[in-house]
This record gives structure tokens, C-alpha cells and sequence, in this order.
């Protein structure tokens, strides 16, 4: 038996304001591809297939694509919902979908029912909530922990009268895994965090939430966000997991999901950034820019752009000034316009002043916004106004 593990698809989600549908759509085509040259007999998504609870209806359209692309190319789907999508939506016509050899699962009263498929017996659960779900399912405590710990004791009840090996899907945080920025906190409702003994005693625990691929001590695997959604993603590899069942034995094997855009994190002073040779890979790159320029260069943005077209992020590094121990108003006090207007691009720019072209265009506008006023202000003679 084969299987090919993935997970947080997060359809519809944005990076920096870009949509990442046709990566999320050259991903799926990936899969479709893995699926027919590997002899895939099943797609277990271990959840979080959208990115919020009400998706696009692009990503409703990609998702359903997906699946009956899947299924023609020959391969089961066994789904899961994670803590981003919608039980209830994404739960839609599952019970006519199962008969089509598409397998939803998102309800807690689902958790201990097999999908059986060959000589596995796979056991999806959904994102279980612990406010929402501790009652249903009997937990001794209202945590992640606690749910999952009830939840394992009906995979187990139900597995102990099957003579097959069982795996898990599970949406969770499990203790030792390494977070990055791009993933929502789910501690909300009790403490995150699930150790990994609760996974004891199945084969291999396919797990979704975490957005790095990851082997967890002997239990399983997460397979990672096959897309990345934040610069805290830059080093991860992004991949799914293929699966070989034999007998009672699992072995696994990471499979590389293609990278349309990569990402590049760049550090330094723009002008030795838009010089560098070395940086001809981030031409083609997501950047995040962090510069070190003191002062703040003008335009930085546009500059970067030149050479760098999807600069997506910019940052600053420079050193911060001091306040003074003074009151605002004590240290104003007696300053015209044009000395606060200095005073205040010398506190921005960390305390490098405004150089004397600066310091002249400054003049001229504080002087054409005098007469301005001077001239709104001015008594209107026309009409004997004193």
C-alpha cells in the first residue's frame, strides 16, 4: 500500500498581499503527477486545506479540481480539517463524496472510524477544538492534550479488533516540533501542546499544523506547507510524504514539491545590495530587505525594485536614538517650524541631520506654506472686511 502524506494547503491564502493560487494550482498538478508515477493508492490531507473558514470561491473551484483530478489519476483521498478551515463547510456532502472514494472527515463524532483501504486501516481527525469537543468525546481535561488522548483511546478500542496497521491524520502541535511565523496559535481553549507518547502504538502519524517538514521523534511525520507563506519559511524544504505499507512495517520517503518563486532574505546597505554579484539568485525571489543605512536611504523601495522585482517586504536596521529625559514640550520650546521640521527628520533617520539641499528644500516649503496662510488669512479688502 502506498500513501502520499500532506497537509496545510491553506488555499486562498495571500503572501505580502500576492495571491498564491497558481503556486497552490501547480502544487495539486504535482500531485496528481506523484500520484500517477508512484502508484499512489491513497492522498491522506492532514488539514487546514483552506486559509479561512469562508474560502474564495476561487479556492473552492481549485480544491474541487484537485480531488476529482486525484481520483482519476487513481488514488483514494482521505481529508481532515485543521483549525483554519470550517468543519461545517468543508464537511459538505461528505457522505456522498465517501461513496465516490473521497473520504471527509470533520466532525468529533467521526474520531475512531476508519477509512479502510487494502490492508491499512487510516484513522483522520479533524482539528478537535477543546472547548467544543472535550464533552463529545469523553476527555478527562478540556486541553489539545486531553481531546487527544480520548480521541487515541477510540482509534485504539476500534483497531484492537483489526488485524492491520493504523494511521493517524492528526492537526496538532506536538511537543519538540519546530514552529515558524506563518502558523496560527492554537492554545486558545487550553495549552498547545500534545506530547508525543499520545501517537503510541500506530504505525506512522500523519500530522498537519506545523508548516516545516519535520520527523517527529519514532511516531511520524509533519509533511510541511507545500507553498510558503512567510520569510520564516525561507530554509524549510517543501515536500510531501510518500508512504510505503508492508506487512507491519511503514517506511517513508520526502518527495520535493516544486518551488515557483523561492525566497530571499537580504541583509545589508542598498547600495552594496543593488552591486553585489553574488545576489543575482534574488533577482527571481521573493526579498525581504533589511537595510543597515544610516541614514535611511530616500526611494529605498523603488531602488530595490530595479534590481530585485518582488521585493516583498523592507525592512530597517539602524540605531535608535535616545530619547532625552526632557518634556516634549521643554525641548520645543523655542524652535520655529523649519528647526522642529530638522529636529523631527533627524529623530526618524536615528540621528543623522537633514544635509544642506534637504535643509534648503525644507526652507522653501515651510516659506510657501507662510505665505499661503498669510494670503488665506489677509483681510478680505474687496469687500471692507477689517
Amino acid at each position: 500500500m502506498r500513501l502520499l502524506h500532506t497537509s496545510d494547503w491553506h488555499l486562498g491564502r495571500r503572501f505580502h498581499g500576492a495571491s498564491l493560487l497558481d503556486a497552490q494550482a501547480s502544487y495539486a498538478d504535482h500531485l496528481v503527477d506523484v500520484v500517477s508515477a508512484e502508484g499512489v493508492d491513497a492522498v491522506l490531507v492532514a488539514g487546514d486545506v483552506y486559509d479561512r473558514a469562508l474560502p474564495t470561491p476561487d479556492s473552492v473551484q481549485l480544491l474541487d479540481e484537485t480531488l476529482a483530478r486525484l481520483r482519476d489519476a487513481g488514488a483514494a483521498v482521505v481529508l481532515s480539517s485543521g483549525n483554519h478551515d470550517s468543519a461545517t463547510r468543508l464537511g459538505f456532502g461528505a457522505r456522498v463524496l465517501e461513496h465516490g472514494g473521497v473520504h471527509i472527515r470533520t466532525a468529533a463524532e467521526s474520531v475512531g472510524r476508519p477509512v479502510l483501504l487494502g490492508d491499512v486501516a487510516i484513522y483522520p481527525l479533524p482539528y478537535l477544538e477543546p472547548a467544543l469537543t472535550a464533552q463529545t468525546l469523553g476527555a478527562a481535561e478540556s486541553t489539545h492534550a486531553g481531546v487527544l488522548r480520548a480521541a487515541m483511546r477510540r482509534v485504539h478500542a476500534d483497531l484492537a479488533g483489526r488485524a492491520v496497521p493504523g494511521i493517524v491524520m492528526a492537526h496538532a502541535f506536538v511537543v519538540g516540533a519546530k514552529t515558524c511565523e506563518s502558523e496560527r496559535d492554537i492554545s486558545v481553549g487550553g495549552a498547545s501542546a500534545v506530547p508525543a507518547a499520545t501517537f503510541s502504538g500506530i504505525a506512522y502519524a500523519a500530522l498537519g499544523h506545523l508548516h516545516g517538514a519535520q520527523q517527529v521523534d519514532r511516531i511520524g511525520r509533519y509533511s510541511g506547507s507545500p507553498v510558503a507563506m512567510s520569510f520564516s519559511e525561507a530554509s524549510h524544504r517543501k515536500s510531501s510524504v510518500l508512504i510505503e505499507v508492508s506487512g507491519g512495517s511503514v517506511s517513508t520517503e520526502l518527495l520535493d514539491a516544486p518551488v515557483g518563486r523561492p525566497l530571499a532574505i537580504l541583509r545589508g546597505r542598498l547600495a552594496d545590495l543593488l552591486a553585489d554579484p553574488r545576489l543575482t539568485h534574488a533577482e527571481d525571489s521573493w526579498c525581504q530587505v533589511t537595510l543597515t543605512d544610516d541614514p535611511r536611504p530616500l526611494g529605498a523601495m523603488e531602488q530595490l525594485r530595479r534590481r530585485f522585482p518582488h521585493t516583498a517586504q523592507l525592512l530597517f536596521d539602524q540605531p535608535t536614538t535616545r530619547l532625552h529625559g526632557t518634556r516634549y514640550t521643554t525641548r520645543v520650546a523655542g524652535k520655529d517650524t523649519l528647526g522642529l521640521c530638522c529636529d523631527f527628520l533627524e529623530h526618524t533617520r536615528g540621528g543623522a541631520g537633514p544635509t544642506a539641499d534637504e535643509r534648503h528644500l525644507l526652507r522653501t516649503a515651510v516659506e510657501a506654506t507662510r505665505i499661503a496662510d498669510d494670503a488665506r488669512d489677509a483681510p478680505d479688502r474687496t469687500h471692507g472686511v477689517a
